[in-house]
């Protein structure tokens, strides 16, 4: 018995003594300066009213002793378009907070704005101050006025009259927008067109969108996160499908980061001096279609960048089509790949229909796989190619579906040749050739296509792809 209450006794006096000394910790001023996880907050673009996401910064206390922090606040005050959230405290302005030795406290930062224009910079700086100096984190974020297209139950997100886009205000797509049979959207330069997680456009049979950027000035469809990080990610919204006799007629525009670019079935096609790249499956992904693109850059597509199924009638013309990933490395990556079958995913059933034409002419279509051009020719079907001025990546007939070399198709082009990109990987994407490439001065005149993608003259024997 005396045993136990000795035990007891002993037990209790034990966690005072721990509890006392938990108490009796003392924090000092710091003596050194703290140090940061990032010395700016570069936020998502934001648009009006909507909060951004959670961005962290961890701030280091590197002395060995318990620090206390006696002010963090953002420099604006209550009138800043950001809010922090310090040691679990949300606000604007702390005092005395208390960093243990060699340890660290997490900042969170966000903002939810008011636009006061279309696009404006809002910047500020989380302060620090202490006994050892002042220092800051800035913070800094795009910030967008922005026009919202929701499909809810009560709203099916609609075009039903013919509609023009301006650049005043971003558009940003949440659910399908639907542009109703007959109906034309027009898209005028420099507006940025945004995409929810799945989220896409449809362009009903017979409607038309047009999408008319210009040299300096491009029209932007992408996901709506615009942290750098995403644009080099896929899969981040859905696809713009068009269905049976629906247009589109796409000038200076750059479309990417979603499933599928242009989604097609029995549908036309005319492209001019664009990108599109970064798509979890194809950049273009042609049912029965009509494609007619010039001064094309395409990169970084998980199965092809452009699949063509149960035939079509196809045109690129001083196009560079690379297909380069280091995110979609397992991927088939094809450059182009044409079939006279389509299965019919609903059905279950195999539908064939002829290739017209497929014609490339003074372009590139290169990767890092076996072959770039990829052909699956249903015998008794019409299957007509042409490759003229261009230059391939090609192993063999037995791989590619063609023979490259006596073919009356293939009209002075080159197989395997580096192309020497400048940079072809998508971050950094720069898809001109270098000066020793075989691609220069190995092409036709084209007399529709006499400038390139960024307005240079073209000479009389052209660069092959997309650049003079």
């Amino acid at each position: 018995m005396k045993f136990k209450l000795l035990l007891a006794f002993s037990f209790w006096a034990l966690l005072l003594a721990v509890s006392c000394n938990k108490d009796d910790i003392t924090f000092d001023d710091p003596t050194q300066p703290l140090s940061f996880s990032r010395d700016t907050v570069f936020c998502d673009t934001v648009y009006h009213q909507v909060r951004s996401e959670t961005y962290v910064v961890k701030v280091y206390n590197n002395e060995n002793k318990d620090v206390i922090i006696p002010r963090i606040n953002l420099e604006k005050g209550s009138a800043s378009l950001y809010r922090i959230n310090v040691d679990g405290k949300a606000g604007y302005d702390f005092n005395n907070v208390p960093l243990r030795k060699k340890d660290s406290l997490y900042i969170f930062v966000e903002i939810a704005p008011e636009a006061t224009g279309p696009e404006a910079i809002a910047e500020d700086k989380v302060l620090f101050t202490s006994a050892a100096g002042q220092q800051h984190v800035t913070l800094f974020s795009v910030v967008q006025d922005a026009e919202f297209f929701i499909k809810t139950p009560s709203n099916p997100n609609v075009i039903a009259a013919n509609t023009t886009w301006s650049n005043n205000k971003a558009k940003i797509i949440y659910g399908d927008l639907t542009i109703n049979p007959g109906i034309k959207l027009d898209i005028q330069a420099g507006t940025k067109v945004y995409f929810h997680s799945n989220s896409g456009m449809k362009v009903s049979g017979a409607a038309t969108l047009n999408i008319n950027g210009a040299l300096d000035n491009e029209v932007i469809l992408r996901g709506d996160r615009n942290d750098t990080y995403y644009d080099t990610i896929p899969k981040n919204w859905n696809s713009i499908r068009m269905e049976a006799n629906s247009i589109l007629n796409m000038n200076h525009a750059r479309l990417f980061g979603g499933t599928r670019g242009l989604d097609m079935k029995k549908a036309t096609a005319t492209i001019n001096n664009s990108f599109i790249h970064t798509f979890q499956d194809y950049g273009i992904y042609a049912i029965g279609s009509t494609v007619n693109a010039t001064n094309l850059v395409m990169n970084n597509c998980g199965e092809s960048c452009v699949g063509i199924f149960r035939g079509g009638y196809h045109t690129y013309t001083h196009a560079t089509i690379a297909n380069y990933s280091k995110t979609l490395g397992s991927f088939t990556r094809s450059g182009i790949f044409a079939a006279n079958e389509w299965k019919n995913d609903e059905t279950g059933q195999t539908e064939q229909g002829a290739l017209q034409l497929l014609s490339i002419r003074n372009s590139i279509v290169y990767s890092d796989k076996d072959n770039a051009v990829f052909f699956e020719q249903t015998p008794g079907q019409q299957f007509e190619f042409l490759i003229q001025n261009s230059l391939l990546k090609y192993s063999g007939t037995s791989q590619a579906g063609f023979p490259f070399d006596n073919n009356v198709n293939v009209v002075q082009s080159i197989k395997n040749d580096d192309p020497q990109f400048i940079n072809y990987f998508t971050a950094k994407q720069n898809l001109r050739v270098k000066s020793g490439s075989s691609a220069r001065n190995k092409g036709i005149l084209i007399p529709s296509a006499s400038t390139d993608i960024v307005g240079t003259s073209r000479s009389s024997t052209p660069t092959l792809g997309a650049y003079e």
